[in-house]
């Protein structure tokens, strides 16, 4: 029986890599002042980060509905397929539990669910690695088992331009947001435990991508063997000075460019670059 390897728009994997790989992505709604738009079908990261920056308010997220899932998951039911569908973190998104209502719903054993407790592209090289084994005709249970151990092994290290969305998403308290803005202070941000968490801060942004290849080297070890991804959200000059720095300081073995799309880029804000890799 094949396997269909679906994910939610949250897991910010490039266009070319999910028609190679034939990804279902499922997309979250974005709701701006002027109506909800969907998030990669109807608004493009590009359109998304114009439209943000016009915005006079900050957009929400609105989470896949079970009925959604429901209706998607009998579709590949009934072609006699396998259903794995990989979840970015359940304590940042609740998404996960409307797949698991579904799932319950259809009372199905070939559909599997599995939250990645990651976000962005650290839930999307869980999503692609799947999809490569599932091709190359792994069984369910071998790639459960390779999916949890890339769980305890993916890493997020990323920094925001500004500390205004975090704090509209209640990330962080408005008292910190005020102080970290009037002294020019940048988060270096992961995710632990399924939930954003601070590592380190420097003032100015010179300090950022020095900083982040610091972490990464001390929490990595040795990356010459990984494929290292690095996100922006709308941000290519960082996203430039990043990559130069990844390939001198931790030389890995390739580097992959993704786009932080626009349910991630409502709660980060433009302006956020990202790395990801396996420690």
């Amino acid at each position: 029986m094949d396997i269909k390897i679906i994910t939610d728009s949250l897991s910010d994997i490039p266009l070319n890599i999910i028609s190679e790989y034939d990804i279902e992505v499922i997309p979250l709604t974005i709701i701006f002042e002027d109506g909800e738009y969907k998030d990669g079908v109807d608004l493009s990261n590009e359109e998304f980060y114009e439209k943000l920056k016009n915005s006079s308010s900050i957009p929400k997220t609105s989470q896949v509905t079970p009925l959604q899932f429901e209706s998607i998951f009998k579709n590949y039911l009934n072609e006699n397929k396998k259903i794995l569908y990989i979840s970015g973190s359940s304590k940042a998104t609740g998404t996960y539990q409307s797949s698991i209502l579904a799932k319950n719903i259809l009372g199905s054993d070939d559909i599997y669910i599995f939250d990645t407790m990651a976000l962005s592209f650290g839930c999307g090289m869980l999503v692609v690695e799947a999809a490569k084994m599932a091709r190359q005709g792994k069984e369910i249970d071998e790639i459960l088992r390779k999916l949890e151990y890339m769980r305890d092994k993916v890493d997020h290290i990323f920094t925001v331009d500004t500390l205004e969305y975090l704090q509209k998403g209640g990330r962080i308290s408005s008292t910190k947001a005020a102080i970290g803005t009037i002294l020019n202070i940048k988060p270096i941000l992961t995710v632990e435990e399924g939930l954003v968490s601070q590592l380190d801060q420097v003032r100015g942004k010179k300090k950022v991508v020095s900083k982040m290849i610091e972490l990464a080297k001390e929490r990595g070890n040795n990356l010459s063997d990984q494929v290292i991804v690095i996100s922006h959200a709308n941000n290519e000059e960082l996203l430039l000075k990043l990559k130069e720095a990844v390939e001198v300081e931790l030389k890995p073995k390739d580097i992959i460019i993704s786009t932080i799309g626009a349910t991630i880029g409502t709660h980060a804000g433009p302006g956020t670059v990202a790395m990801f890799y396996l420690r």
